[in-house]
C-alpha cells in the first residue's frame, strides 16, 4: 500500500496595516505592501502547480485577506476556507495540536496564522533554521507520514522557505539539514 504524504504550507499574513490606532488588533486590514505581496507570493505557488485540499486561515483581517488573494490565485474556491479563531494569535504548541487534528483524507493543506507561534512551531519544534517568518513568507514542509497526527510530531522529510524580498529560488532544506 502507497502511504499519501501531507505537505503543509504555513503562510504568515501579509504585512498589516497600524494607520486606524481605533481598530482592535484582530480587525487589522492589509497595509498597501502587504496588497502587493500577498498576490506576489500566492503567484509563487500558482507557478509550482500547487492544488490545496484546504486551507485553514486564523480569523484575524489581515490572515483572512491574504487567504483569499491565494486563494484566489490557486482556483481554490473560498467557501472551503476554514476561518478559525484558534489560529489567531496561536502558539507553536496550538499549532502543532492543530495540525494533529487535520482530517486525514486532506493530503495538502495551507494554514494563515501570525507570529511568533509559526516560526516557533518550525525553528523549536521541527529544527528549521528559520529565525522569523516575514510578512506573507511561505515555509512548505512534507511529511512521509499518511496522518497528520504523525506529521505534527516528526521532522519533515523536506521543506522549503520563501518571502516577497527573496529574488532566489525558496530556500530548500533536507531531513539532513
Amino acid at each position: 500500500m502507497r502511504i499519501k504524504m501531507k505537505t503543509l504550507f504555513l503562510i504568515r499574513h501579509a504585512k498589516s496595516s497600524w494607520d486606524d490606532s481605533t481598530l482592535d488588533d484582530h480587525e487589522r486590514p492589509l497595509n498597501q505592501r502587504g496588497k502587493a505581496n500577498a498576490p506576489i507570493m500566492a503567484k509563487r505557488l500558482q507557478k509550482l502547480g500547487i492544488k490545496p485540499d484546504m486551507l485553514f486561515s486564523s480569523t484575524a483581517q489581515r490572515a483572512a485577506s491574504t487567504a483569499e488573494v491565494f486563494a484566489e490565485h490557486l482556483d481554490f474556491t473560498q467557501p472551503k476556507i476554514s476561518y478559525d479563531p484558534d489560529l489567531y494569535l496561536a502558539s507553536a504548541g496550538m499549532l502543532q495540536d492543530f495540525i494533529g487534528k487535520i482530517e486525514n483524507s486532506l493530503n495538502f493543506v495551507l494554514i494563515f496564522g501570525h507570529n511568533p507561534g509559526l516560526t516557533l512551531l518550525v525553528h523549536q519544534v521541527w529544527g528549521l533554521p528559520i529565525d522569523n517568518i516575514p510578512t506573507c513568507g511561505v515555509v512548505s514542509l512534507t511529511f512521509g507520514s499518511s496522518t497528520w497526527e504523525e506529521a505534527s510530531s516528526q521532522l519533515p522529510s523536506g521543506a522549503t522557505f520563501d518571502f516577497p524580498k527573496n529574488s532566489s529560488p525558496p530556500i530548500s532544506f533536507s531531513e539532513k539539514n
